[in-house]
């Protein structure tokens, strides 16, 4: 990734379509789109400076999450322009800090991965939110979902996980959700009900800092690290065999 993108966090595709990345980074109010291996970075400006974590696309709305759990929507028509339109929502998630983020264009949900929650009483549980996304770009929340943090810790055999979530996706050709704990550089992967099947820990060498995660739509799977004063950001991609 360029300079602008070594903090490269989130990453999305319109329709599953892998001829466009679109992604984002914490610190600028911008959304960036480029062909995979283009140097050629194009970006809208949505709004202001802020740590945004996570970036979605849906019936042609973007979906931005802050790390606070405040989302902003805008229709993506706009190229290569600051967005005057953008439509900002922060009372459908309680407090907390969030980073994963997913749009299911098949029925207009959107689930929001809590990383910190203010009403989680256990660190045995992982809070995901299911949102409703409407045509003009106004969410309303839509129930909840937890991940056992125990069977993660089973099927690793540590006693002990301090598991916070920082990306997530869905396979649809599996209908399983992929989900990335930056912390402790793992990939769990849960079945439809959010029951955790397998969990695989991703080499330091290879995943700096995993933070974004995402299917295209031949079921190729893609992953963003950020990265640090020492090697750039990146995107790796995984094909399916």
């Amino acid at each position: 990734m360029p300079d602008n993108l070594t903090e490269i966090s989130g990453i999305a595709f319109n329709k599953g379509n892998p001829d466009t990345i679109f992604a984002e980074q914490d610190e600028e109010g911008e959304l960036f789109y480029f062909k995979p291996g283009s140097k050629n970075i194009k970006r809208i400006k949505f709004g202001k400076s802020g740590d945004y974590e996570d970036v979605a696309i849906s019936n042609n709305q973007a979906i931005m999450l802050r790390s606070d759990g405040v989302l902003f929507t805008f229709p993506l028509g706009v190229k290569n322009a600051e967005i005057t339109d953008t439509k900002e929502w922060n009372n459908v998630l309680p407090q907390g800090e969030y980073e994963g983020l997913y749009a299911d264009e098949s029925d207009q949900s959107v689930y929001v991965l809590c990383k910190h929650c203010s009403i989680e009483k256990s660190s045995k549980m992982s809070t995901v939110f299911r949102l409703k996304l409407f045509v003009d770009g106004s969410l309303k929340n839509a129930g909840e979902f937890n991940i056992d943090v125990k069977k993660i810790e089973e099927l690793t055999g540590k006693k002990k996980i301090a598991f916070h979530p920082s990306a997530l996706s869905k396979n649809l050709e599996t209908n399983e959700w992929y989900i990335l704990s930056s912390v402790n550089r793992l990939l769990v992967i849960a079945d439809l009900n959010w029951n955790v099947k397998e969990v695989f820990p991703l080499n330091s060498g290879l995943f700096g800092q995993p933070e974004g995660i995402a299917f295209d739509k031949e079921s190729n799977l893609y992953i963003s690290n950020e990265g640090d004063k020492l090697r750039p950001g990146n995107i790796l991609k995984f094909i399916k065999l």
